[in-house]
């Protein structure tokens, strides 16, 4: 090898400076394209190698980013599975559309009045099941143009929908998810099947809170909604689940779907439904009780109008039709109109069986006995009453029932509150002191044992001894004494001392077991005062009773049910006709006591409720210290009860029976009998009955003689005259 190292290059090493970095640059660039490709790579990696902090920086933002990306795409494919295997598990899930339209857990009822007329509805009202075809084109436009204007189009969730929701709450001062929810159509029938969750009894405490739970709007449960939405979607059509929402909506006033509402406000069904009928049932949806036309007709109507905007605006409606339909609002049937009755139902409800009423899971048509020209006859009375001789801000309640001689209930008014309907009914539930409203079932059993309607009786003072509570005295309202007196007489001037002497002088044991059998249920005084009236009862038993001194002597059990069918069924399960029972005293003693009671409201303390063109029977009653005030009595046509009081028992002011409850019922049954020809009594005549007696004073049953003193005659029979007229004076004052 020669030293002059030709052909050979030097091993001298790279200098580490900026020159020595460019020259093999400008070598490579003399080498061709595939060194200078080389030469800039190696350069890229050097320069990224050494890009100090800001590289650092860049390293560690990119080690970041990669493990972002490898969770999110992770955890979107995780989500992505569960989302469809929830899908699938609610798609496997889901029955068909015919087994989920109905979606009440119990059944209804329908009550109908003595003509055939529905007037009161109890539980959630169905109307049958509908769908797309068989449904007004204009009920199904409203529905989708008010709540899911994309449903057509949508999957099941609309992410708009929902954006747009939860900016209108946050603008509005709400959480993202409270008041409008974007739920679309599918959602919300998600919410109505509870995400299919059934109904179970033992689980939740009522329906109610089954149904407020399965409303709850929470981040979870719209989460749960949207699998099942989409499980829906694929699992039915959209006119499938478009009729499911129409069927299980609920619409107000006991309405659950729209062929129950259209039945209920307008008395149509829902094929039937025009435009602005449509857009006011279709506007309900958003606060149906709110908005029922039931409660608020004018709020339904403006509702109403708004949905007819939407139709318009989405080209549902022509402007010329919408403008047809804002000018001629819906209005409701008239027997949606009728809000009357309401404590009649109740009792209904509450008398009839519990399987077929209350608990029912079907739906049931009861035909009843309530007559609503009667009911607002009485309603009207209580109104009248009140508004013109009542002063202002009083909180005296009254109560009012109307029956047939055979127990049928026409009308029932349990309190001021004339709706009625979930209130306290007065009527059947309120026990009070029946007062000398009493006295007539004393004078029934006197009559049953041979004592006659002109026996003689005493008005004086007297004192029993009773075993355990010592001496008893009752006295006189007005704390006078009249002597004899006829029976007749005693009873219409309401005396004291000759009732319960009577009522010792029968028994009276025998006397509670009259009372009992005519049909007053509750447990009686034991004492003297129960000839008194110092037992309790209610206001339908007390007018039960009277009821059977009219139809001649036989108890009743006072009914409203007639008929009790399951709608679609021709043939009822339940009848009922008479309210009659076995027969507790003579035909001949009722008709004596029959005319007694009618001379205690012609001249005794039951004028006031005197009819100026037919005759009338009745007894008034005071409970001590006022606290109850009565009159009940009859004409040959009904029977009919009032009672008065404060609910808390505390005592009337200036009331007793003979005067407001008589003017009630005076003014209840002109209404009632305004369009009936009069009709005699079934009473004696007591010219004819009359016998001649030998004189002297009776302490005997059946036997003795009467002093004639016609009462109110201003000639009557001297010192006994005399008195009856003071007494009858200090009530009502002097008569010309």
């Amino acid at each position: 090898m020669s030293s002059s190292g030709k052909g050979r290059r030097r091993l001298v090493a790279d200098r580490r400076s900026a020159t020595s970095t460019r020259k093999p640059a400008k070598r490579a660039s003399s080498s061709g394209g595939g060194g200078r490709k080389r030469a800039t790579t190696r350069k890229r990696k050097t320069t990224k190698r050494r890009g100090g902090i800001l590289g650092f920086l860049s390293s560690i933002v990119r080690f970041f980013v990669r493990i972002i990306w490898a969770v999110t795409w992770r955890t979107t494919a995780v989500v992505l599975l569960m989302f469809g295997l929830a899908t699938g598990y609610y798609y496997a899930q889901l029955p068909d559309v015919d087994a989920v339209v109905d979606g009440r857990a119990q059944g209804s009822v329908t009550m109908l009045d003595r003509y055939g007329e529905p007037f009161a509805w109890r539980g959630e009202q169905f109307g049958g099941a509908i769908d797309i075809p068989t449904t007004s084109e204009h009920l199904v436009n409203a529905v989708v143009a008010t709540e899911d204007r994309r449903f057509w189009r949508h999957l099941g969730v609309s992410p708009r929908g929902i954006a747009s929701a939860i900016r209108i709450n946050l603008r509005e001062g709400r959480g993202p998810l409270q008041g409008h929810g974007g739920s679309t159509i599918t959602q919300q029938v998600a919410k109505l099947l509870c995400l299919g969750v059934g109904y179970d009894a033992e689980t939740w405490e009522s329906e109610a809170a089954y149904e407020a739970d399965c409303r709850r709007t929470t981040i979870w449960r719209k989460i749960q909604e949207m699998p099942f939405s989409f499980a829906m979607e694929l699992r039915y059509s959209k006119e499938e689940i478009l009729s499911i929402y129409l069927n299980r909506a609920y619409l107000g006033a006991g309405a659950r779907g729209f062929e129950a509402a259209a039945q209920r406000y307008f008395n149509v069904s829902a094929a039937e439904l025009n435009p602005q009928q449509s857009a006011m049932l279709a506007g309900l949806l958003v606060a149906p009780s709110y908005y029922a036309p039931t409660r608020n007709l004018e709020r339904a109507q403006e509702r109403g109008n708004v949905v007819l905007n939407l139709m318009e605006g989405q080209g549902y409606l022509s402007a010329s039709a919408a403008e047809a339909a804002r000018a001629a609002p819906a209005t409701l049937s008239n027997r949606a109109r009728q809000d009357t009755g309401g404590y009649f139902a109740d009792w209904i409800m509450q008398e009839g069986p519990s399987f077929l009423t209350g608990d029912t899971t079907e739906d049931v048509i009861i035909r009843t006995t309530f007559d609503p020209e009667i009911q607002a006859a009485a309603e009207e009375a209580l109104e009248a009453v009140f508004r013109d001789q009542v002063r202002e801000g009083s909180e005296a309640e009254a109560a009012i029932v109307v029956m047939s001689a055979d127990g049928a209930v026409r009308a029932m008014v349990g309190g001021r509150d004339l709706a009625g309907g979930g209130i306290f009914n007065r009527a059947t539930q309120a026990l009070r002191q029946t007062g000398s409203s009493f006295k007539p079932f004393v004078y029934a059993t006197a009559l049953e044992l041979g004592w006659r309607f002109d026996d003689m009786l005493v008005d004086q003072p007297v004192t029993f001894q009773v075993a355990g509570s010592g001496e008893y005295t009752p006295n006189n309202f007005d704390h006078q004494f009249l002597g004899p007196l006829t029976m007749t007489q005693a009873l219409a001037l309401s005396r004291n001392t000759s009732a319960v002497w009577l009522s010792e002088e029968v028994g009276r044991d025998l006397v509670r077991d009259v009372a009992s059998q005519f049909g007053i249920a509750s447990d009686l005084a034991a004492g003297p005062a129960l000839a008194l009236g110092a037992s309790e009862s209610t206001l339908i038993e007390m007018t039960g009773a009277y009821s059977g001194i009219l139809n001649g002597g036989s108890a009743v059990l006072p009914y409203g049910l007639t008929e009790l069918r399951l709608q679609g069924e021709s043939e009822p399960v339940f009848q009922q006709t008479t309210g009659i029972r076995e027969r507790v005293i003579s035909e001949f003693a009722a008709r004596q006591l029959t005319y007694m009671m009618n001379v205690a409201v012609n001249e005794g303390t039951g004028r006031r409720a005197a009819l100026p063109d037919r005759p009338v029977a009745g007894k008034t009653g005071t409970t001590n210290s006022t606290r109850d005030a009565w009159f009940v009595g009859f004409t040959a046509d009904y029977v009919a009860g009032v009672w008065m009081g404060y609910d808390d028992n505390r005592p009337l002011s200036g009331v007793t029976g003979s005067g407001l409850p008589a003017e009630i019922w005076r003014q209840a049954m002109e209404r009632v009998h305004a369009d009936l020809p009069p009709r005699p009594l079934p009473m004696i005549d007591p010219a004819v009955e009359a016998r001649p007696s030998p004189g002297g004073l009776l302490t005997g049953q059946g036997q003795g003689a009467p002093v004639r003193v016609p009462i109110g005659s201003r000639n009557a029979g001297g010192n006994l005259g005399d008195a009856v007229n003071s007494v009858l004076d200090r009530i009502f004052g002097p008569r010309n």
